[in-house]
């Protein structure tokens, strides 16, 4: 008797799907309560297209059999940073009400904390989800950065590339693509990162302690990342090739 390998992913498309509507619905109260913009509704609206095209992709791809719990409470984290990026985006037009990128995004941090432990609960944790949640985390933090740059300076958008300009490196230096291991600081630094970046436009200090704030969490994940970068090279090292050399080899040739 021949097994059915076929694989139905309309029901967890459709949860995507339900997503990037409640992604629209937050942007038109969002829009209906500030009276946002136009930068600010279109940025909004490429945020909900683009995670909902690359979640249904990453989904088809990894053929869960369904979305999960855990990945539901990462979707809806996503459609709040979807807000704060809109809201972000309008606030280049005209400044928006603090107390509401405050709760956006405070209610973000705190759900990043709830993904994680609903995964490993109900036994439902996958590479998929863990990547969803990372992703969602990095997007957030530079969106931040994006907005305390405005009053800062440029230098703060370090915070929000790092990670983007790791992942451009691990391209050319695929030993950097090896598995890290478990790190309650590597978790504690990146978790500091969107608290103290929040901190920083909340409005409550002065501009200097502001600054100040914001480079004490710049100086945290340049160590952070060093940290890991040493390792990774170091565990290269060990395997008794050179970085380049091993680079060399996993770069697929024509």
């Amino acid at each position: 008797m021949a097994l059915n390998n076929t694989y139905d992913a309309r029901p967890v498309q459709q949860e995507t799907a339900v997503g990037a509507g409640a992604q629209v619905l937050l942007l038109s109260l969002l829009a209906s309560a500030i009276g946002m913009g136009t930068a600010g509704r279109l940025t909004g609206l490429a945020f909900a297209f683009a995670t909902w095209a690359m979640l249904s992709r990453a989904l088809r791809r990894s053929r869960l059999p369904s979305f999960g719990p855990a990945n539901r409470v990462t979707l809806g984290r996503a459609t709040l940073v979807g807000g704060v990026t809109a809201l972000v985006a309008d606030s280049f037009r005209s400044a928006p009400p603090v107390s509401l990128l405050v709760g956006l995004t405070a209610v973000a941090l705190i759900l990043d904390g709830v993904d994680g432990r609903v995964a490993r609960l109900t036994g439902t944790s996958s590479p998929l989800g863990a990547r969803f949640d990372m992703e969602v985390d990095a997007f957030l933090i530079l969106v931040l950065s994006v907005y305390v740059a405005s009053d800062l300076g440029p230098w703060v958008l370090l915070i929000g590339g790092m990670r983007y300009v790791f992942v451009a490196a691990a391209r050319v230096w695929p030993w950097l693509t090896a598995p890290l291991p478990p790190s309650t600081a590597r978790k504690t630094v990146a978790a500091l990162q969107g608290v103290l970046l929040l901190l920083a436009g909340a409005d409550l200090l002065t501009r200097t302690a502001n600054a100040g704030v914001v480079l004490l969490a710049l100086v945290l994940l340049v160590w952070s990342f060093g940290r890991d970068v040493r390792w990774l090279w170091r565990r290269t090292s060990r395997v008794g090739e050179a970085p380049a050399a091993v680079a060399r080899r996993l770069v697929p040739q024509r």
